[in-house]
């Protein structure tokens, strides 16, 4: 048997430990960053629950985030203090309500219905009452956008015709045939120089406010609609949409790769666009196979964007604005049908099938 010779281990051993005596006590292990510092990501904490009761259709935050106004398949638009979690409701319309709009220098809210009615509320007041209505289009208003400065607001719907109107009164400036088929979105832009409309079909068009006259046009999210020859039916669209402080970028959110327009198969997809070239510079989807329609998106004054779905169940999205893959999936309680972010950045709203609208804090 060859000798072993253990003491050089040994010596090694007794080396380790002097070594590991000159040592300071171990450092703790350091956090990574968070990638926006001061924003509460990953567990956004509930501070309000406003239970309208019919399910939601859309929620919206008054430019100062004092009220949170909801809509619902009972026809009726609810205003929430919903640091009180007291409602008043705002009863004219005679249908679903998708659109709403806000003066705050005139202190009016702009509401359109699913039967044609463009109405003005009041915004303060113990029982708001319509101050103004008119009929402004032949079926459903699918969009009511307000520019601040000059009042006028602008309206579009399902007969493809884009209104102008001066508030508080609600005479109408101008009106002509934008698209032929439904206007999904309507928004003033460039200081309210330009209307940008987006329709069914992915059209997306920008026009002269004071003339109506067709400035440029494209179908740049053309993978947000498809034609169904099974169904004969067009599905998709800009479901939700939202731009920038700078106004030079418009996220556009629907459904694509939708393989069955009956049940609304597909998946969910935001494509951002430059609202001068009307070219797509980023996508935004989910990184799991989500089967939905991504009905709300908005662009955070921190740089991250948001984007929420509903479909096989609620889910809210967070990218940063150069990524297509999210940083956080946050899981909600039921389907989602629209969002709203206060001007501030502070909270975010979700309004869920199941009729309730939950406020979220994102200040860490």
């Amino acid at each position: 048997m060859i000798p072993v010779d253990t003491t050089k281990d040994a010596d090694k051993k007794d080396a380790a430990k002097k070594d590991d005596s000159k040592k300071g006590p171990a450092k703790p292990e350091e956090k990574p960053k968070p990638p926006f510092p001061g924003w509460e990501l990953d567990a956004p904490k509930q501070i309000a629950d406003c239970k309208h009761g019919a399910g939601l259709l859309g929620c919206w935050f008054d430019p100062s985030g004092k009220w949170l106004y909801t809509s619902g398949q009972d026809n009726v638009i609810s205003r929430w203090d919903f640091v009180a979690n007291k409602r008043v409701d705002l009863a004219g319309h005679g249908s679903w309500v998708k659109s709403l709009g806000f003066c705050p220098g005139k202190n009016l809210v702009i509401s359109g219905g699913y039967e044609g009615l463009l109405i003005v509320w009041p915004m303060e007041g113990v029982q708001p009452e319509p101050l103004r209505q008119v009929t402004a289009h032949t079926g459903w208003i699918r969009a009511v956008a307000v520019e601040p400065t000059s009042g006028l607001v602008v309206s579009a719907g399902n007969d493809g015709q884009i209104a102008l109107w001066q508030l508080p009164s609600l005479a109408p400036v101008r009106r002509w045939s934008g698209h032929d088929c439904h206007i999904y979105q309507a928004a003033f832009r460039d200081n309210g120089k330009e209307i940008i409309t987006a329709d069914l079909k992915a059209n997306v068009r920008v026009w002269d406010t004071a003339t109506g006259k067709l400035l440029r046009e494209g179908k740049p999210v053309a993978s947000l609609h498809k034609f169904d020859a099974g169904f004969g039916a067009d599905i998709g669209g800009v479901r939700g949409w939202g731009a920038n402080a700078n106004g030079d970028r418009v996220a556009c959110a629907g459904i694509t790769n939708v393989s069955n327009a009956f049940a609304g198969v597909g998946n969910p997809l935001i494509q951002v666009i430059d609202p001068k070239t009307l070219k797509v510079v980023q996508e935004h989807k989910s990184k799991e196979a989500y089967q939905g329609t991504m009905w709300g998106v908005a662009f955070h004054p921190a740089g991250f964007v948001l984007g929420v779905a509903g479909g096989s169940g609620g889910m809210l999205w967070i990218w940063k604005a150069d990524q297509a893959e999210p940083l956080r999936t946050l899981k909600q309680p039921d389907n989602i049908r629209g969002m709203a972010l206060s001007a501030d950045g502070s909270k975010i709203a979700v309004a869920q099938a199941n009729g309730s609208a939950r406020v979220l804090n994102l200040k860490a």
